[in-house]
């Protein structure tokens, strides 16, 4: 592993002592979350993997780190105006949450299609919840709006330093629960959490002669910070759709980055069916029910990406997952991983042609659980139907057993992704 300075003091951003500070407030209300060894991934990597399982943290992610440390240094003035913010998740749990805990009335704008659960989650917590727009841009606009007029204090997801410093607690834990730690990987977004737990935990390792490796992850379509690092600014990009829409940001926090060009060592992207497929490897796996911006980091680990890391501890940065949204992902998964196939195949239109083709599937082990049978396909001539099939499958190898049995009696499937 390559020696890497460590710094005294960072350049940008909370010092040692703020870290250790917002520690002892963050203690009050948050989990120490437990740290768990994956032999599965150990094997992946060659070398010992730990997840450290904010997923478990109260409200369900490590947002309530940043969220409690800012409000809690509240001026009595400041929290009498109460609180405003706007996200599609986390941020408005661990806002809301924070706010009721130190008794601060709080306003959270969140999208018209913003999932149920979380929906329900942050006014369970006491926040006063308006809908606004179908992005998370409107309701940002609308809460720096609610902000300029009320007179209430917004409290933004990652770029302030107050933010940063709760969210680096976690690194503070993690070299607590792992001591000869070499290497964390860690989700990025906005760049709140790699911010805070790189820099706490470079300040603290400074002048032990201890080498550590920072790694972040970003989703390969929402991922602004290799773009920013090239070009030596924040820098916005246009955000395509992605399953892990926790960490769909599209420019870097200004404070955020300035932390992180000068700690962080390395940023990956994964695609959404390596995240998908991380995140079935947990379930699986691990047992974890973790959302895909947290499994972003199991994904890096086995997209084969890493290497040479040692001692690695990889941050799961939270749980909160729809369920609707967790059986298309595990669909997801499921193809990814090829456990799971869809077929298409043209057959002559006359009886006994669907139970030839399930009867082969049949000794190919293979299992049908869907069927479509129609005249009209794009691909059949006017003699002939097409026949759309799902099938469960048991990987790779025998996915190719089930399309070479098909083969071998003059059928033509096309796998349809």
């Amino acid at each position: 592993m390559p020696e890497i300075s460590m710094p005294e003091k960072v350049l940008a951003g909370p010092t040692l002592a703020e870290f250790e500070a917002a520690r002892e407030r963050v203690a009050l209300v948050a989990e120490l979350t437990p740290m768990e060894s994956s032999r599965f991934l150990s094997d992946e990597l060659g070398s010992p993997v730990f997840l450290k399982c904010e997923n478990l943290q109260r409200t369900g992610s490590y947002k309530i780190r940043g969220a409690y440390n800012r409000l809690s240094q509240l001026t009595e003035d400041e929290r009498a105006r109460g609180v405003v913010a706007a996200s599609a998740g986390n941020h408005a749990q661990g806002v809301a949450f924070a706010a009721r805990e130190l008794g601060i009335k709080a306003t959270i704008f969140m999208p018209v299609g913003v999932a149920l659960p979380k929906l329900q989650a942050t006014r369970h917590y006491g926040a006063e919840v308006v809908l606004r727009g179908h992005t998370v841009d409107e309701p940002l606009r609308a809460a720096a709006e609610f902000a300029d007029r009320t007179g209430a204090v917004l409290i933004p997801p990652f770029d302030h330093a107050d933010v940063v410093a709760g969210q680096g607690t976690m690194g503070l834990e993690i070299l607590d629960q792992v001591p000869d730690l070499d290497t964390v990987i860690v989700p990025i977004g906005g760049g709140g959490l790699i911010s805070g737990v790189a820099s706490a935990l470079r300040q603290k390792l400074a002048g032990t002669g201890r080498t550590l490796r920072v790694i972040g992850v970003q989703a390969a379509n929402a991922a602004p910070y290799p773009l920013s690092l090239e070009n030596g600014e924040p820098t916005e990009i246009r955000l395509h759709p992605t399953i892990a829409d926790g960490i769909a940001v599209s420019k870097p926090g200004i404070l955020n980055f300035e932390i992180i060009k000068d700690v962080v060592d390395e940023i990956v992207t994964v695609t959404d069916d390596e995240i998908a497929r991380a995140l079935l490897v947990l379930l699986e796996r691990a047992k974890l029910v973790v959302e895909p911006a947290g499994a972003v980091v199991v994904a890096a680990i086995l997209s084969g990406q890493l290497k040479d890391m040692g001692t690695t501890v990889a941050i799961l940065s939270g749980g909160n997952i729809d369920p609707q949204v967790m059986e298309r992902v595990i669909s997801r998964g499921l193809a990814a991983s090829d456990r799971h196939l869809k077929l298409r195949l043209t057959l002559p239109d006359r009886p006994g042609q669907l139970a030839r083709v399930a009867e082969l599937i049949s000794e190919a082990n293979a299992n049908v659980v869907e069927v479509m049978h129609t005249r009209h396909g794009r691909n059949a001539l006017i003699s002939q139907v097409e026949l759309e099939l799902s099938i469960e499958t048991r990987g790779p190898e025998h996915v190719q057993r089930v399309l070479e049995r098909l083969r071998e009696s003059d059928y033509d499937p096309r796998i349809d992704f």
